[in-house]
């Protein structure tokens, strides 16, 4: 079901003020801190955080924020008991922040019943923001103007592949080769889910950890605009239904009637 325009244009305007606290701290000089799982932090990914968790209490108070920057103090036996919740990244791509190369983004997505729902990407950068949903489509808005997404489909050749900067390994490469003539594209941050709902991007492979707030955003914008998030079973990715909040391998689609399953690594 779409979520309502008071939210939904609630939630755009709130993920605008957390990247305009990011431009603040990315204009400046900064310090870089490390988590426990050694993964950056920065001021500019806690201001984003404190914005977002105060806007949404004042906008939907009923509903629970999962944010990674406050995760660890949610316990899991109170997050299982959340039907329906906000899943927040403040600021995705820190990594790409710290390179100071533009491609990061501020996520924010709700999840009913574990299912991406509805969600919004905006990248602090450019001011572009992208939002929808399974039940109500995908848009692209820059300035005042909105306009619908629709994935590339079916997918022409060759296949424009989504390569992390950041984490690109030997599995991708085995994909790719087995896909045969591919055009490479390096982008960062859950900028590669909006790509393909664009129809820029045709196939994001993704061996190795991700965190359920990096994808839930882009898995709801991208099935808006007629995508899929799957797992190597072919089960679309679900949220806040297990002990982990890690995600397994996936491969987002733009036309999801592609031969994907030839493609995957032996013990995929």
């Amino acid at each position: 079901m779409p979520v309502a325009e008071a939210v939904r244009e609630g939630v755009i305007a709130l993920a605008g003020e957390a990247a305009d606290a990011i431009l603040q701290v990315y204009a400046g000089e900064f310090a870089v801190e490390r988590k426990d799982d050694a993964s950056p932090v920065t001021a500019a990914d806690m201001a984003a955080h404190h914005r977002i968790l105060a806007g949404l209490a004042d906008l939907t108070p009923d509903i629970p924020v999962l944010s990674e920057e406050s995760a660890h103090a949610v316990p899991l036996a109170l997050r299982r008991r959340w039907p329906r919740l906000w899943v927040v990244d403040p600021l995705d791509g820190t990594r790409e922040f710290v390179k100071r190369n533009g491609e990061f983004t501020v996520n924010i997505a709700l999840v009913e019943d574990g299912v991406a729902v509805f969600g919004v990407i905006q990248q602090p950068v450019t001011g572009a923001v992208w939002y929808g949903g399974a039940g109500c489509g995908a848009q692209r808005r820059e300035g005042r103007t909105d306009r619908t997404l629709r994935v590339h489909r079916p997918a022409g050749a060759p296949l424009r592949v989504a390569a992390s900067r950041s984490h690109r390994d030997a599995r991708t490469e085995a994909l790719m080769a087995r896909i045969g003539q591919t055009e490479p594209v390096a982008l960062g941050s859950s900028l590669k889910f909006c790509w393909l709902a664009e129809g820029r991007m045709d196939v994001y492979p993704r061996f190795g950890p991700t965190s359920e707030w990096d994808t839930a955003a882009g898995q709801a914008i991208l099935e808006g605009a007629g995508g899929a998030v799957l797992d190597p079973r072919d089960r679309p990715f679900r949220y806040n239904q297990r002990d982990t909040l890690l995600n397994g391998d996936f491969i987002a689609l733009g036309d999801p009637a592609l031969p994907w399953r030839e493609w995957l690594p032996s013990g995929s």
